[in-house]
């Protein structure tokens, strides 16, 4: 059976000071092509011009709301609870949709979907500190779902849920700092198989937000351990392994031969596997 209507997109963004990046992540959703959508935006309270900035575009925001929150997964269940979409992309203030025909090239994939079949995914480009393109990032799922089981290795700014997803799963753990869309995904994942979106990038990321940052790769680690064990996994296997050793090291070049060297080494590194700069680049 398959969903053969146009469907409905909701796509909700978490912000919190961030007039810097928000006005482009808005546009980026009013100027798809694709009308059946709606956007949701949940702002934690902030002080620096952004609720002058959600007030300034009210009438292109379906909903939105300005309050203190305990961090992103609780501001993007507050965003669920108004959900009305089948389904739903989760952005931060510092993502954007990649053009304005992202939403009509995704929704005529997912038109064709399975009813079970719940997550949806494409590709993210990721953006160095002054907004170029470095590469995107984004694999089929026969490539990544061995990796999955250990790591995230699905760029979440590019998968759409189904609103059937969190009726049978529950919300995000607010538990989790990092990794509680990596922990929500495993509820599904483990069981069942996601449908990748072949060439289409869906949002660019700029690269700094909490899960990039360097001084957060162990703790994001540690809570992608925390949910291998609470889906059955009780030890670690090779690809966890290997990712928490290279987090040691380039901790450990950090401390002993600074930020500046240490990012041209690890470049280096990455060039001699076959793969684009990144460390210098962010």
């Amino acid at each position: 059976m398959t969903n053969n209507s146009s469907p409905l997109i909701s796509i909700i963004v978490a912000v919190f000071n961030g007039t810097k990046t928000l006005q482009q992540c808005i546009d980026s959703v009013v100027h798809q092509t694709y009308q059946n959508k709606e956007l949701i935006i949940i702002d934690g309270g902030s002080s620096d011009g952004t609720v002058e900035l959600l007030r300034s575009n009210q009438d292109q925001i379906n909903y939105w709301i300005s309050e203190s929150d305990k961090g992103i997964y609780n501001a993007w269940n507050k965003g669920l609870e108004q959900v009305k979409g089948e389904w739903v992309c989760f952005l931060g203030a510092d993502d954007f949709f990649w053009d304005d025909q992202v939403l009509k090239q995704v929704s005529a994939q997912l038109e064709k979907l399975p009813l079970d079949i719940r997550v949806a995914y494409g590709q993210v480009m990721l953006l160095n500190n002054n907004g170029g393109n470095l590469y995107p990032v984004g694999e089929p799922w026969e490539r990544i779902s061995t990796r999955f089981k250990q790591i995230m290795s699905m760029p979440h700014q590019a998968v759409m849920h189904r609103r059937s997803l969190f009726e049978r799963h529950g919300k995000f753990d607010e538990s989790f700092r990092i990794a509680g869309d990596y922990e929500l995904l495993m509820r599904e994942l483990k069981i069942t198989e996601p449908f990748f979106v072949p060439g289409i990038v869906i949002s660019g990321m700029r690269q700094g937000g909490i899960s990039s940052s360097p001084g957060n790769s162990l703790v994001l680690l540690r809570e992608c351990r925390r949910t291998q064990r609470m889906h059955g996994q009780y030890l670690p296997k090779a690809v966890w392994l290997l990712a928490l050793a290279r987090v040691y090291i380039r901790l450990v070049l950090w401390k002993v031969l600074g930020e500046r060297l240490t990012r041209n080494i690890l470049d280096i590194g990455r060039r001699t596997r076959g793969l684009p700069p990144y460390w210098t680049q962010t």
